[in-house]
């Protein structure tokens, strides 16, 4: 019997040491290849609970203990008819689609447009309330052919918008508002015809510049960007080579999140202001070894991309391509070099 305990546990360490050797942070050894990896500590955020299924990751609501219960109560309020539908910009997001007070609606990735399908009931429903479909007109801007509605497990009518199922966030609190663009990485604003409206304001920045296929925003250099990369890397006057996303988002870490053993610092309302980098395709990122780049499942059961085992985010304080305003942000949040490292304080 100890015999066997013994073999036992020499297997765990084994498993351990394999698991280390897959993920960690380059500022303590040298670079590790990395794939997609599974939280570690039993699924415990830094600091504090770690949000399950799609408390804090998938639909905003705030980590439990942090006041996550106020936000659920808000987003019963928000539930009535949208109204007339009109187009509105939103700086940091594009033009998106608000309901007759103004508001932004969403769509939702794990929803489907075709055939119309709401993947959102329970908690999701009281963070993110369903539009009902009565009422519901067009305004200039918005084919009225693309308004249509889909039946809810609760036997309600949701309004639809090119197919998919439309929501409030209740976190908006106010007209003018997009607190839940990029929320878990699947909960977007619309855009008029049913799409992202964050992939039209960045195709249409895309085509603003030359050569590299963008004009490149105060402070980032001419950028040597293949077509489709998905990560790359970025001449910044203040900080040297960064690491951008395929939009030339500038890219962070977070010193309260962990490397190894896997834990997420950044839930809830932390999640209003920095988005998880969405995982990549390794073939599309140029400039830096690929064996530092590689995913994490979040809460929501996206997969977040890492550098270095070190989960990455965009800011939504930066609000042009090429703008790094979240660079030691609190003293907590850098950018990204090239080499994995995050780029010191003081540059």
């Amino acid at each position: 019997m100890n015999k066997t305990r013994r073999i036992s546990t020499v297997g765990s360490v084994a498993a351990v040491l394999l698991l280390a050797a897959g993920c960690g942070s380059s500022d303590n050894g040298a670079a590790r290849n990395t794939n997609s990896v599974q939280p570690a500590g039993a699924g415990k955020a830094l600091g504090g609970a770690y949000d399950t299924g799609y408390g804090a990751g998938g639909y905003g609501a705030g980590a439990a203990g942090s006041g996550s219960g106020s936000d659920v109560g808000a987003g019963s309020g928000k539930a009535g008819s949208a109204g007339q539908l009109s187009v509105r910009d939103i700086a940091s997001v594009g033009s998106v689609v608000t309901d007759s007070a103004g508001m932004a609606l969403y769509r939702f990735d794990k929803d489907t447009p075709q055939p119309p399908k709401s993947n959102c009931d329970g908690d999701c429903a009281a963070v993110w309330p369903a539009v009902p479909a009565d009422d519901a007109t067009a305004a200039a801007g918005i084919d009225a052919a693309l308004i249509g509605s889909v039946d809810r497990t609760d036997g309600s009518k949701q309004l639809t918008l090119g197919g998919w199922p439309v929501y409030r966030y209740a976190k908006d609190t106010k007209a003018g508002e997009a607190k839940g663009e990029g929320v878990g990485g699947t909960w977007h604003a619309l855009a008029p015809d049913g799409k992202k409206a964050i992939d039209k304001k960045q195709k249409e920045a895309g085509n603003t510049g030359s050569g590299s296929g963008m004009e490149m925003g105060a402070g980032m250099g001419g950028m040597n960007m293949k077509s489709g990369a998905e990560l790359s890397v970025a001449d910044n006057e203040k900080l040297g080579k960064i690491l951008v996303d395929g939009q030339w988002r500038t890219l962070y870490r977070f010193d309260k999140d962990s490397a190894w053993p896997m834990k997420f610092g950044c839930l809830g309302a932390c999640l209003d202001t920095w988005k998880p980098a969405a995982a990549i395709d390794k073939a599309k990122a140029e400039g830096i070894n690929g064996k530092l780049v590689g995913s994490v499942k979040r809460p929501d059961g996206s997969e977040q991309l890492t550098i270095d085992c070190w989960p990455v985010y965009t800011f939504t304080g930066d609000t042009e391509p090429g703008q790094a305003n979240g660079h030691n942000k609190q003293g907590l949040w850098f950018a990204v070099t090239a080499e994995g490292k995050k780029v010191p304080p003081t540059a």
